[in-house]
């Protein structure tokens, strides 16, 4: 792979050039980044594991979490590029970003976050004083991510993996399940395996420009991030054996039967790593999941045989 050399000015005058010509509003639209709102279905998975899925009243609970969590998870992302936008110039994909190109400008960034973060943070208190917290402590997260913790080392990958974490937390507590420490473990160890794998995918495609990029990058290295992301790919899977087939589970869900969907996650993590290795995947989980048809088949299916087991609709 040829080096890369980073010219600030030359790329961002090509991005700025691409975007000048869309409405504000759709350059708002686009630095929301909608695409990425499936990291928020997590809020999902207590509605669904806690036996609530068929429940009218939770349905709709998770629902308006799921969309208060998108709205604030814009909020994020508006703010984490404002901050990064002089850094983001020098990256060949992140500087065709509307605020980094300057196509959408600062005050109108910025007043776009105030109005839908007050707006989320309201909504969400609303649907209960834990959820607001809950919500509250994503945003905080983020806002720390977003200064200094990026900038220190496996710290920053920690950080977004808490994230995904915070989102299964909100979605128990919106629906008022019990919150299955299963439910925190598998879920961080799936958000460090992609968290680490986008880091990997990062310091491939900016070779020597990554330290001009963000500091911190120069600190990881393909070997490293292969050993790490080894490390949790295996623990996730363990981790998600052993709650298929632990008596716990099996008595909650009075069925041995889920474990007939360990393939799923087997071949989706293995999936993912050919990706990642193979199609030089990674850089951007949510498209990586929807536009590879195997890797979301995996996921629709795993999704369909869960509820199958769990709720047994043609069970006597």
């Amino acid at each position: 792979m040829a080096r890369s050399t980073f010219s600030p000015l030359p790329v961002a005058d090509t991005s700025v050039n691409e975007v000048s010509g869309r409405p504000v509003v759709l350059n708002l639209l686009i630095s929301l980044r909608p695409g990425q709102w499936t990291k928020n279905l997590l809020v999902f998975a207590g509605l669904l594991f806690g036996r609530r899925l068929l429940d009218r009243d939770a349905a709709g609970e998770a629902m308006a979490a799921f969309a208060i969590f998108c709205a604030l998870s814009g909020v994020v992302y508006l703010v984490n590029d404002v901050v990064d936008r002089e850094s983001d110039r020098r990256h060949p994909l992140k500087a065709r970003r509307p605020i980094a190109s300057g196509a959408l400008a600062l005050p109108t960034a910025l007043g776009a976050a105030v109005v839908l973060g007050t707006g989320g943070l309201a909504a969400a208190f609303s649907l209960g004083w834990r959820f607001g917290v809950v919500a509250s402590l994503y945003v905080a997260l983020f806002a720390l991510y977003s200064g200094p913790l990026k900038h220190i080392l496996i710290v920053d990958v920690l950080a977004i993996a808490a994230g995904f974490v915070l989102r299964a937390i909100a979605g128990a507590v919106v629906v008022d399940v019990a919150i299955s420490h299963w439910l925190l473990v598998c879920t961080i160890l799936l958000a460090l395996f992609i968290v680490l794998a986008k880091r990997r995918h990062e310091i491939v495609l900016l070779e020597d420009g990554a330290t001009g990029h963000r500091p911190t990058l120069g600190d990881y290295s393909p070997y490293l991030l292969d050993q790490m992301i080894a490390v949790v790919a295996a623990s996730t899977l363990i981790a998600y054996i052993f709650y298929t087939i632990s008596p716990e589970t099996q008595e909650k869900f009075g069925t041995p039967w889920l474990g007939l969907t360990i393939p799923f996650p087997l071949y989706g993590i293995f999936r993912y790593l050919y990706l990642v290795h193979q199609r030089e995947g990674g850089g951007s989980p949510a498209d990586t999941l929807l536009t590879d048809r195997p890797l979301l088949t995996c996921v629709a299916l795993w999704v369909l045989a869960v509820v199958f087991i769990i709720y047994r609709p043609f069970a006597p």
